[in-house]
């Protein structure tokens, strides 16, 4: 399913200094998503998490970790853009989620520190039985969800568990760089759990990310940054994989020149 069909930048009205100054960001004015998963490629800097930090904030996403995105300090340099933006759905969902992989790691050390309050509170109230009651069922409630605590698993497996727990049929997810907590064996995992959620929950993905691995997801539609404006490319082509399978094949050579 796509939901999120087009997105539009108004520049009539305060369209100037950054993230308008990033190349690639002030060089286009309308934006077609066609495919169900979407990926936004390019080197750092270009502006693909700019860009997808913006569409969430437009989006109204709800935050995969808790905090309202408007509330995000972090989102604040993106504000601008995110204001000069016009969306177009069809339909609109209002389902789904924003996570960059820093949220994760925010997020689960949230949950242990949850998890502990709980602990503590029905130590407290330990000759009060409604209390304890009470705290070992939201505590139940939390580890059958994320387990026991996501940091006491690989990171990996903590982030796959954690957004699968989160995930709902129907859904917009951007997600910026979920390769930073994946290794190659759980970007194919993650790559599985995508094609099950677009193929049977009717999900849509529009992803940042440096990943040979994601970006090589079967009918993905690839928009890269580079060379300083927003253009289709084609896997084959992105210095992601060419320069990955070079290296690969001799990694001698390269350290030579370098």
């Amino acid at each position: 399913m796509i939901f999120l069909r087009r997105v539009e930048i108004d520049r009539g009205g305060n369209a100037e200094g950054y993230p308008f100054s990033v190349p690639a960001l002030g060089e286009w004015s309308s934006l077609e998503i066609t495919t169900p998963v979407t990926f936004f490629v390019g080197e750092n800097g270009s502006g693909k998490s700019t860009l997808l930090e913006a569409m969430a904030l437009k989006a109204k996403l709800p935050p995969a970790t808790g905090m309202p995105l408007e509330r995000d300090a972090t989102l604040a340099p993106v504000q601008p853009l995110a204001t000069a933006m016009r969306l177009g759905w069809r339909p609109r969902t209002r389902y789904g989620f924003f996570l960059r992989a820093e949220d994760f790691f925010n997020f689960a050390s949230a949950t242990r520190r949850r998890a502990e309050s709980m602990d503590e509170m029905a130590d407290r109230f330990a000759d009060d039985p409604r209390v304890r009651g009470y705290m070992f069922a939201q505590k139940q409630a939390l580890t059958s969800r994320y387990g026991e605590d996501l940091h006491a698993v690989s990171h990996g497996e903590g982030f796959l568990k954690f957004f699968e727990s989160r995930c709902v049929p129907g859904g917009l997810y951007l997600i910026d760089e979920p390769e930073a907590a994946l290794s190659p064996q759980r970007q194919l995992a993650f790559l599985s759990l995508m094609k099950t959620l677009v193929e049977e929950s009717e999900a849509q993905f529009i992803i940042a990310s440096h990943s040979p691995i994601l970006l090589g997801y079967p009918g993905a539609r690839i928009l890269s940054f580079d060379d300083g404006a927003l253009a289709e490319a084609s896997y084959e082509d992105l210095t992601h994989v060419t320069l990955t399978k070079s290296f690969l094949s001799d990694p001698e050579r390269y350290f030579r020149q370098l």
